[in-house]
């Protein structure tokens, strides 16, 4: 067995400054629906400027030859009310209180430095294409109250739209419509080719949608992969017609609906991980019913209401009843490895890390990247005989005795508590050759150390797995085969191994966890 915490590499990103960006990655390699009709590219080959207020933004777009002049601009510092001032020019059509992308092409707005929050104050994109968004915040727009912007959308987009990746970002707001929010990332009046990657979208009423109106059907093709919604009540997204390819997303905390598909939308999605949600897939709010392929998704302590008038769920077992064709290629992690991976990779301040379709995160502009499990400088290196991850036998109290457990998927009469129960001659087995099996506590508790027993006869079955610290999503350790397995020490609430390969049905006798 070997094991290695991936937990380094986080660290080992963030020495480099948090949001920290070089030329190499500045426009990156657009994914998804972005690189169809011509491709995605924003500013490339444009001149560079820099910018710390809204106002310069505007000034910078107005400075150009043309509207469809190429240009990247690096922004540092908080944007906001105060310092985003109408800038008038033949090349701009901007306005105060919003960042105004309108009538222009060939853009890249990207964070750099100690990182870019947009504070209240939305993106809109109006009229435009190639454009590229990356590694910036946008928090708290309001579209009722004090102060209002871009009708309470983090970013919107609206109004004869083309090809348009944003990547790495952190949408947020404090709430929902009654607090004076509206979307985090809408899509309206005829806007198509978008990819939205690798960002997080939280605390918020609404995610998203794609057509404003059961008749306004003319968006679509977009993608979005390696996203975390988390809180937020639904529209994760809602679709309104077009197509809307969905991969190895994480959904937490959903509380009414999630990938809404209505109006004739057709969505294609795989590999993604839902928890602690409901109605996370279906036709909802609407007669005027979408249709959805699924394959490979996780669905984690999911609840499903039943059918209804104007209330069609997917669930509890969903099933395709369309078939999406997907005209780019791309590689799908593992549904069970998208919870670790996508914490290590979503939002802004993350280092532009990407996953390399392995589960695992690497920075696409470091030849060198410590995730590299043969960088030879890797101090957990797991060839090294003294890794600190290869314990001895465990001393102590087996803490799961008193612990609860639940999982992804159980099969037969197999049961989460036997993992917990002292009794070898009880197993948990997934449904399938992969799953995710977690021991729980009511209060806090430090582990630093598990043992995974299999069941008699299914000795070697489990292959590669990883261990997460399911509170906050963090990988504490990845590896191959049953045994001990060392970690970090961690106080949480919940644990969760993830086999990610096996040798036919794992069976997994006893879930030890030690202080």
């Amino acid at each position: 067995m070997t094991a290695t915490g991936l937990a380094l590499s986080v660290s080992s990103a963030s020495a480099e400054g948090p949001t920290a960006v070089d030329a190499v990655a500045v426009n990156g390699a657009a994914t998804g629906f972005a690189t169809q009709n011509g491709g995605t590219t924003g500013g490339a080959g444009g001149a560079t400027v820099r910018a710390t207020t809204g106002t310069q933004i505007h000034s910078a777009l107005c400075a150009r030859a043309s509207s469809s002049t190429p240009i990247v601009i690096e922004v540092e510092g908080t944007i906001n009310h105060g310092n985003t001032q109408k800038v008038s020019g033949s090349s701009c059509n901007t306005a105060a209180g919003v960042i105004e992308l309108k009538q222009i092409s060939n853009v890249t707005l990207i964070g750099v430095g100690s990182g870019a929050v947009f504070d209240q104050l939305g993106i809109h994109i109006r009229e435009a294409s190639n454009i590229i968004i990356r590694n910036v915040t946008v928090r708290n727009v309001k579209k009722s109250g004090s102060p209002t912007s871009n009708g309470g959308d983090a970013i919107g987009m609206e109004a004869d739209v083309r090809n348009v990746w944003v990547d790495h970002t952190t949408l947020e707001a404090s709430g929902g419509e009654d607090d004076g929010y509206d979307g985090l990332f809408d899509l309206k009046n005829n806007t198509q080719y978008v990819t939205l990657s690798y960002s997080i979208l939280r605390n918020s009423g609404r995610g998203g949608l794609v057509g404003s109106s059961e008749s306004d059907l003319g968006n679509g093709y977009v993608t979005y992969h390696h996203n975390l919604y988390e809180t937020v009540d639904s529209r994760t997204p809602l679709l309104r017609g077009g197509v809307a390819h969905i991969y190895n997303n994480h959904y937490r905390n959903l509380s009414k609906s999630g990938i809404n598909s209505r109006a004739g939308a057709r969505a294609k999605v795989e590999n993604s991980y839902f928890e602690d949600s409901h109605d996370v897939l279906g036709t909802f709010y609407t007669d005027e019913r979408g249709s959805w392929q699924v394959a490979g998704n996780i669905y984690d302590n999911v609840t499903w209401s039943s059918q209804g008038s104007q209330n069609y769920p997917a669930g509890p077992n969903p099933q395709s009843n369309t078939t999406v064709s997907i005209p780019y290629s791309y590689t799908l992690d593992a549904a069970s490895c998208v919870p670790a991976v996508v914490a290590l990779t979503a939002g802004a301040g993350k280092g532009l890390k990407e996953s390399d379709g392995s589960c695992s995160p690497t920075d696409p502009t470091d030849p060198t990247d410590p995730t590299d499990p043969t960088d030879p400088t890797d101090p957990t290196d797991p060839t090294d005989p003294t890794d600190p991850g290869e314990p001895g036998n465990p001393t102590g109290t087996n803490l799961s005795l008193s612990a609860g457990a639940d999982g992804s998927s159980k099969t037969g009469s197999t049961s989460y508590g036997n993992v917990r129960d002292g009794d070898t001659s009880t197993y948990w087995s997934p449904n399938g050759s992969t799953g995710t099996i977690s021991v729980k506590w009511s209060g806090a508790t430090s582990v630093s150390t598990l043992n995974i027993r299999e069941a008699a006869g299914s000795e070697g079955t489990i292959g590669s797995w990883r261990v997460r610290n399911h509170d906050t999503g963090a990988v504490l350790a990845t590896g191959t085969g049953a045994g001990l397995i060392g970690i970090p020490t961690t106080t949480l609430k919940k644990i969760s191994f993830e086999i990610v390969s096996a040798h036919g049905t794992p069976r997994v006798a006893e879930y030890e966890t030690y202080a």
